[in-house]
């Protein structure tokens, strides 16, 4: 067969070239050489490869490590978040952090004049000025609704601006959150121990205290909190037990205290000035330096425009008007009124006291005011600027009210020595008045007449003591009336031998000087000690015809939110003292020495006054005490260190100072006779509590039985002025410390004189005994 020509049609694979190129695998093959001893063959370099291994079991230890120990440390936190958690009670329970209560008080108008203890206000977050909730944000924590409890970016930004300003990373700015502020205030649920701390203040102090181990305990405590509540009612814990200066825990506190106004009404440089309070609350307190605190506002209010809450017109407006503290808060008045306030109620329901109280007082803001601007102004003009001299002022009415009291030169202070009531220093001449109201009960006459003159006192087991006038001079026979208005020593020594030093000493203990009172015969030059609160209650018991006072402060006391009060008032009229005749004489007495006496400088005007002045031995203190018809002042001068006056007494600056004092706080008042009886006896003039006081004298048509008595003892006296009064007489020797009393001899007068039935007579007629 033929075989066929031309170009084959090949299917398939030709054989022939199948022969020549293998037909490829389906999947290529690599072929595994093997080397010797059936082990792969090394390739690179060793180092290289043992360098790279290390680095990789490094890796494999450490992320099996990292994870395994980040899951415990979040098991952990887990665990104290759950525990902490458990242990928190609800928001509201949290708001009052104080460890004692508050006192505030109110003066006699019903006015907040100071305050004492942590004074606190419940806020609620619908009940926060929204100003003051973005104040507060924009200072402390901007990222406050965005963060869980911690912010590390915070933290982060805060050891940058620590590390820039050269401090450590955790020295200075902390980054904490607001929460986590919150957990230090809450001290990481800690709670007082009053085995482990001494006291409260102790235990607050140490929760302050950072370390280590309190930011880790922060981080799961801020994780609680922020799980157990609300964004709303953290802010609202924050803002309530925070600490913002002058005794105010809270911003509704501290907006009442230095602004009179609730906190939901605070405007934006009032919101900024109690934000920047959070930094450092005693330096930045408005009530410690305005500006300071307005400066520190400033800052505020560009973080609060800087971050929105604030546009350019409102940040204008706030600049332009910064905040400036109320009346009261600016004052600060009555700083030693509320200390002394402090003092003379119970301890448990004033410095001790767990509740808030509200304290009614006497004080009266406008009278203390004028005392203090009188105080300077006198010092200003009449006390070179480096003396170191102190005064104290003590202002009350008749009643033993007290309405102003200064007890230094520096009126702004809280907690500090007050001179009013707790120097106890000699009151010279001031005392005198007692010896004389002591001799009139006695039944002597202002018109009677006792020996200025050289005297010598034996004292057994002493020296012999002489008393000397101050001008050295001596005046002969005088009437009593002239011997006290000249504050003559000798005769007054006289007559206090001829009434008994135990009566003296009776009349003033009974009028309220409660300090030991000398056995000795310089009793009655005051060489005793007393402080200058107890020497003006005693001049009110003269000025109230006899009646003893106690000075008080406090009207009523009363748990916040009760309307019954738990105390009332703490002082007021006592016993009778001496006769009301005899008191009357005496005050005549005493607007003698005003008028013609040692104490000039004292008056006012054509005013009804009274009072005395006092100087110590070696200068040391220098007093006047006086009275009108509505108030009786006080006032002392002296060094604390005994440093005696530089030609000061009693007379002088004191005087002064009482005329400035009293002048300002009746500028407004009507001119009101006192209560006195002539010196001759013939009329009585009783105060009536009206403009007009009712004056019963002889022939008077309102008590014919009053008139006659009167009557019959102006006769008396007329005799007894006719005769030129009659002469006291006393020992000029005693044996002992005792009472050394006077024989009432031929001439001298007494208790039994001839008119002294009379005169009680009288005396029980007018209300006298």
């Amino acid at each position: 067969m033929k075989q066929p020509t031309g170009t084959p049609t090949r299917k398939g694979r030709s054989p022939v070239a199948d022969k020549r190129t293998p037909a490829p695998a389906d999947k290529p093959t690599k072929v595994k050489r093997k080397s010797r001893g059936g082990k792969p063959p090394r390739r690179g370099n060793v180092v290289l490869r043992g360098i790279s291994g290390t680095f990789s079991l490094i890796w494999r230890v450490i992320w099996g490590s990292a994870w395994r120990l980040g899951m415990v440390v979040f098991l952990i936190i887990g665990a104290a978040t759950a525990y902490f958690y458990s242990g928190l009670p609800t928001a509201q329970e949290l708001f009052d952090a104080r460890a004692r209560g508050s006192v505030t008080m109110l003066d006699r108008n019903g006015k907040v004049f100071a305050w004492r203890g942590e004074t606190f206000g419940t806020v609620d977050s619908d009940q926060i000025a929204p100003v003051l909730k973005h104040a507060v944000i924009a200072t402390e924590d901007k990222r406050y609704y965005l963060h869980p409890g911690i912010d590390p970016q915070g933290i982060a930004s805060a050891i940058k601006i620590n590390l820039a300003s050269g401090r450590g990373p955790l020295e200075g700015n902390g980054g904490s959150t607001i929460t986590q502020q919150v957990a230090k205030l809450l001290c990481l649920g800690d709670s007082f121990d009053p085995i482990r701390w001494k006291n409260e203040a102790e235990f607050e102090e140490d929760c302050r205290v950072s370390s280590l181990w309190r930011k880790v305990k922060e981080v799961p405590f801020s994780f609680a909190l922020e799980l157990k509540y609300s964004k709303d009612d953290i802010l609202n814990i924050y803002m309530n037990r925070s600490y913002l200066g002058a005794g105010a825990r809270g911003f509704e506190a501290a907006s009442q205290r230095y602004f009179n106004k609730s906190a939901s009404e605070v405007n934006a440089s009032e919101a900024a000035m109690l934000a920047g309070l959070l930094k450092a609350p005693s330096y930045f307190a408005p009530t410690a330096n305005l500006e300071r605190s307005q400066g520190r506002a400033g800052t505020v209010l560009d973080l609060m425009h800087n971050q929105g809450f604030l546009d350019d017109t409102q940040l204008a407006e706030a600049k332009a008007h910064p905040a400036v503290l109320s009346q009261a808060a600016a004052a600060r008045a009555g700083g030693y009124f509320a200390d002394w306030v402090m003092d003379t109620g119970p301890g448990f329901l004033t410095s001790e006291t767990t509740e808030d109280v509200t304290l009614q007082t006497t004080f009266d803001q406008d009278v203390q005011k004028i005392a203090e601007g009188a105080v300077k102004r006198i010092f200003d003009e009449k006390v070179k600027d480096d003396s170191k001299a102190e005064v104290a002022v003590v202002v009350m009415s008749a009643d033993g009210a007290v309405r102003a009291m200064i007890g230094g030169r520096d009126t702004t202070v809280n907690g500090a020595f007050n001179r009013a009531i707790q120097a106890k220093r000699q009151t010279g001449s001031s005392f005198k008045p007692f010896v004389y109201g002591a001799a009139l009960e006695a039944g002597y006459s202002p018109s009677d007449v006792v020996q200025d003159g050289p005297l010598t006192i034996h004292i057994p087991g002493g020296k012999d003591w002489s008393p000397k006038n101050y001008t050295r001079r001596y005046h002969g026979n005088v009437t009593l009336t002239d011997a006290l208005k000249n504050s003559l020593n000798t005769a007054t020594i006289r007559l206090q031998e001829a009434v008994g030093r135990d009566e003296v000493r009776r009349v003033a203990h009974d009028f309220g000087i409660v300090s030991n009172l000398t056995t000795s015969p310089s009793l009655g030059l005051g060489a005793s000690e007393a402080t200058l609160l107890e020497l003006t209650g005693a001049y009110a018991g003269i000025r109230n015809g006899g009646t003893s006072v106690a000075p008080y402060g406090v009207v009523e006391l009363k748990i916040h939110g009760d309307d019954q009060p738990l105390m009332g008032q703490l002082g007021g009229l006592g016993e009778r003292v001496i006769s009301q005749r005899a008191a009357g004489q005496l005050i005549y007495m005493m607007q003698q020495v005003i008028q013609s006496g040692t104490g000039g400088r004292a008056k006012l005007g054509d005013r009804a006054i009274a009072g005395k002045t006092g100087t110590t031995s070696s200068y040391r203190d220098a007093w006047f005490v006086g009275f009108s018809e509505q108030y009786v002042t006080g006032v002392w001068m002296g060094y604390d260190d005994n440093t005696p006056l530089a030609g000061v007494t009693g007379g002088g600056l004191p005087a002064e100072i009482w005329q400035a004092v009293m002048a300002d706080i009746h500028k407004d008042l009507p001119k009101l006779p006192l209560s006195t009886v002539s010196p001759d006896g013939s009329g009585i003039i009783v105060s009536s509590g009206g403009n007009t006081p009712k004056v019963v004298t002889s022939g008077s048509a309102d008590d014919p039985l009053a008139s006659a008595l009167a009557g019959a003892m102006q006769n008396a006296e007329g005799q007894r002025q006719a005769q030129g009064g009659r002469m006291v007489t006393a020992p000029t020797e005693v044996q002992g410390g005792g009472g050394g009393g006077g024989t009432a001899t031929e001439g001298s007068s007494s208790s039994s004189s001839s008119d002294d039935a009379l005169s009680r007579a009288l005396n029980g007629i007018l209300g006298g005994n």
